[in-house]
């Protein structure tokens, strides 16, 4: 049998490479496997404004490689390879990549999870300039301007709470007749002066020259077409967790994410969850970072237990 490895961390963004500096840092022998480009989610963000000690932004593709450098001046390793399946009930873990076969003592799921798209010509080319799937990340840079959210749930209220109080006008963009939301909601959103709802309808594209300029939108029930001119788009529509290796062997919810409490710990002893594919109220880059040295604690301790 190859290295057995301390700790393998399966993704490159804030979660995976905080549990990796952490790890490293405390002497485990640390691997990190990523498929594709470090910083996961936050590297599509042209510009991170809320985590703090960078008074001007971070570009989020730098963001994760200043994360990756200082896991791997640690001490820490990275592979790039696409992970084929995991054995996570075995002893050592196994993980089957692309290239190769690795064992771990212990396995952090680090995946994340993506925002479910519109599907709409341009969208993802716009992305950055116009098209965005955080309120919270983006919110700001609409200060004065219109905006459309799309989306009836919580997230999709939480969003256009946070714009009423920063856009001039936000446009709210829903299949159904009523917000999905909690009732907790519903009520604050009915008096925002500044938001207007468009019910019964769905986005059928994006206007745009070198950014959003607006959507065309459609009531499904008359079918009856219009413009609305804007500045931007923000889609709430759900997330999409990266669970696909998890599935059968960890505990999940009914939308897909690893259930977890803050410990991190999953229900395979020596088996972790750390980020945006996990259970938990806010997916942000410094709770992603937080769970990353929550699941290095939580490992270190696991493994000192075993000796």
């Amino acid at each position: 049998m190859d290295k057995i490895y301390d700790m393998i961390i399966i993704g490159g963004g804030p979660a995976g490479y905080t549990a990796a500096l952490y790890g490293a840092r405390a002497g485990l022998s640390t691997l990190v496997m990523e498929k594709m480009v470090v910083g996961g989610q936050m590297a599509l963000t042209d510009k991170i404004d809320n985590y703090p000690g960078f008074e001007d932004g971070i570009e989020g593709l730098s963001l994760g490689e200043k994360m990756k450098n200082e896991a791997e001046r640690s001490g820490a390793r990275t592979v790039f390879a696409t992970v084929l399946s995991a054995d996570l009930k075995s002893d050592p873990k196994v993980i089957k990549t692309s290239d190769d076969i690795f064992y771990g003592r212990t396995v952090v799921i680090a995946t994340g999870a993506e925002p479910r798209e519109l599907g709409v010509a341009m969208e993802k080319e716009l992305v950055g300039r116009g098209v965005s799937y955080c309120a919270t990340c983006d919110g700001m840079f609409f200060k004065g301007k219109t905006v459309v959210v799309v989306g009836g749930g919580n997230t999709a209220a939480a969003d256009i709470l946070l714009l009423s109080r920063v856009a001039s006008k936000v446009f709210v963009v829903h299949r159904r007749d009523t917000m999905r939301a909690s009732k907790t909601y519903h009520e604050t959103l009915m008096k925002a002066e500044n938001v207007e709802f468009c019910w019964d309808s769905q986005v059928t594209g994006i206007l745009s020259d070198d950014k959003v300029t607006g959507v065309r939108i459609k009531n499904i029930n008359t079918g009856d077409e219009r413009k609305l001119s804007c500045d931007g788009i923000f889609v709430a529509i759900g997330r999409k967790p990266a669970s696909e290796l998890a599935a059968g062997q960890l505990d999940l919810d009914e939308r897909g994410y690893v259930i977890t409490d803050e410990s991190t710990k999953t229900n395979i002893p020596g088996v972790f969850a750390a980020g945006d594919v996990r259970t938990k109220v806010l997916r942000q880059v410094i709770t992603a970072a937080s769970d990353g040295a929550m699941a290095a604690h939580y490992t270190e301790e696991y493994l000192a237990g075993r000796k």
